[in-house]
């Protein structure tokens, strides 16, 4: 299992732009309608990947617990489905359904979005305020498959309360890492 780390876009860039495929409600969604009024939080996830499998509940969860707070999570997958067919549109919707996830699960086809956010791995986790401007990027949590650190969302979960609370984050930011964003070649 390859460990990439993510790339850390510098803190206050403004989200780019997108409409894609939203594989659970098969219509195309964009950013404008999707984001949050409080903050908006973007993931580069996949189905595959283990470190998203491992973390899936406590996305759902946070998700869960943030969006009455006006809070919106958005899940992107950008991984070539040609050589990795486990990650295409419609193995996503089913996996989005199993999962429950209470978020858009959006097919990124061209890998433009993932190329536009720099993204470099699954999970990558971004959090933009209500005018979409980076206030975190980075890991879920210090936990990761096999290395018996409990799943707690801590580091978003403070992002996050340091947004709602309109308080600096003076925290560490740690890079996500995870498995590699399947390129295409």
């Amino acid at each position: 299992m390859a460990r990439t780390p993510s790339n850390m876009l510098p803190l206050g860039t403004k989200a780019p732009d997108f409409s894609l495929l939203d594989t659970v409600s098969d219509t195309t969604l964009n950013l404008d309608e999707l984001k949050g009024e409080k903050g908006t939080v973007i993931m580069f996830i996949c189905n595959h990947c283990p470190f998203v499998i491992h973390l899936n509940s406590e996305l759902v969860a946070i998700a869960n617990e943030y969006a009455s707070q006006g809070i919106s999570f958005i899940a992107v997958s950008s991984n070539d489905v040609i050589n990795y067919p486990q990650d295409s549109p419609d193995k996503m919707k089913v996996h989005a359904q199993n999962e429950g996830y209470p978020f858009p699960y959006l097919y990124d086809e061209t890998q433009e979005v993932a190329k536009a956010y720099d993204a470099a791995c699954t999970p990558d986790l971004y959090l933009f305020n209500a005018e979409l401007k980076l206030t975190y990027r980075g890991q879920l949590d210090d936990s990761r498959p096999g290395n018996s650190i409990p799943l707690s969302g801590k580091d978003l979960r403070h992002a996050l309360g340091c947004l709602l609370e309109n308080k600096e984050n003076t925290e560490t930011q740690k890079p996500s890492i995870g498995c590699n964003i399947k390129w295409k070649v």
